[in-house]
């Protein structure tokens, strides 16, 4: 985690995102040359300058995550200076957002994938997925293993990270879809869109074809949805631009009618999706909840699958534990 910091108006906003250290190194440096003394209320003017400084080092990777972080800094500040929380500021669209539990790791052993995966279920998750791809020819059982441990009324979500060929791709969406998923995340690499387009096209009915967890800009999400790439467009405020990106995804999705779910950092995204108006769920991915409980107070757990901000707590409604935070501190 590379957690940002800004001090304004007597508040103190905070933003993160999930990269390498070097990430922390560019954002201090763009909060100290870019941000620090700008107006608070002309946040795209601080982002448009924030794209312009890192036009040279590249658009994407590690110089669109320490935006990010600081992009999300600044929501979370503005709205604790309005005292209110964020999906307020944005706009709401809904109390609450369904969220998927995932994780069921390929390094996982049958029990503990099970265990996981049963709790969810157990929890009043609807929907659940697991990480497919290391042995593609282990996938079918490990897919029946999961039907199995979560039974017939929990969607079933497989998530393959660009792993399999297309051919794979082809013949694994007809097996698992014996097994009801309904969801089939980077079959391909997100980069190959025309692969994507054709796994799209002959998957089974009733299975999204989903991508777009690397996406940095807006234009990256353009093009996906104009290929017809996939059927829900996946965004990661952590990695698009912040919450500012985010939007730019949400307003390409309203405007191609195309459901939009966002990529881990489930505490992050909890306010934004429930002012999307095409957010259909969340990931409420495994690793990243644990350190979110770990660093914040503030953490909302989903009650039956769902996760609902806390309107009584400004901004993304977290504070930073910073005594339990301290002994992971590594810049």
């Amino acid at each position: 985690m590379v957690l940002v910091e800004i001090s304004g108006g007597g508040q103190k906003g905070l933003g993160y995102t999930y990269a390498d250290k070097a990430t922390a190194v560019l954002a201090e440096s763009l909060l100290k040359e870019v941000v620090h003394g700008q107006d608070l209320f002309s946040h795209m003017q601080i982002w448009l300058a924030l794209a312009r400084r890192i036009r040279n080092l590249g658009e994407t990777g590690i110089a669109r995550m320490a935006i990010s972080a600081i992009d999300n800094a600044l929501w979370d500040l503005r709205a604790k200076l309005m005292d209110c929380p964020l999906v307020h500021l944005l706009g709401s669209a809904r109390a609450g957002i369904h969220v998927y539990g995932s994780g069921g790791f390929t390094s996982y052993s049958d029990q503990q994938l099970t265990h996981q995966l049963s709790g969810w279920a157990q929890d009043g998750f609807t929907m659940v997925k697991i990480k497919v791809g290391t042995n593609p020819e282990d996938d079918p059982r490990r897919v029946q293993l999961a039907r199995q441990a979560i039974g017939d009324s929990v969607q079933l979500f497989v998530d393959a990270n660009g792993a399999y060929s297309l051919a794979q791709a082809l013949r694994l969406a007809e097996d698992f879809a014996q097994r009801d998923v309904r969801w089939f995340e980077e079959p391909l690499s997100s980069d190959n869109l025309g692969g994507l387009r054709l796994v799209r096209e002959r998957a089974p009915t009733g299975m999204d074809i989903a991508a777009g967890e690397y996406g940095y800009t807006a234009w990256y999400f353009q093009r996906m949805l104009q290929e017809s790439a996939v059927s829900v467009l996946q965004a990661d405020a952590t990695r698009c631009g912040g919450i500012t990106g985010f939007l730019h995804a949400a307003a390409l999705c309203w405007a191609a009618d195309t459901p939009l779910s966002s990529h881990c950092a489930p505490s992050l995204h909890m306010h934004v999706c429930c002012s999307a108006a095409r957010a259909v769920h969340m990931e409420f991915f495994h690793d990243h909840a644990r350190i979110e409980r770990l660093f914040f107070d503030g953490f909302r757990e989903p009650k039956r699958g769902v996760m609902s901000p806390d309107l009584s707590r400004p901004g993304f409604g977290l504070e930073l534990k910073e005594q339990d935070a301290a002994q992971y501190q590594v810049n």
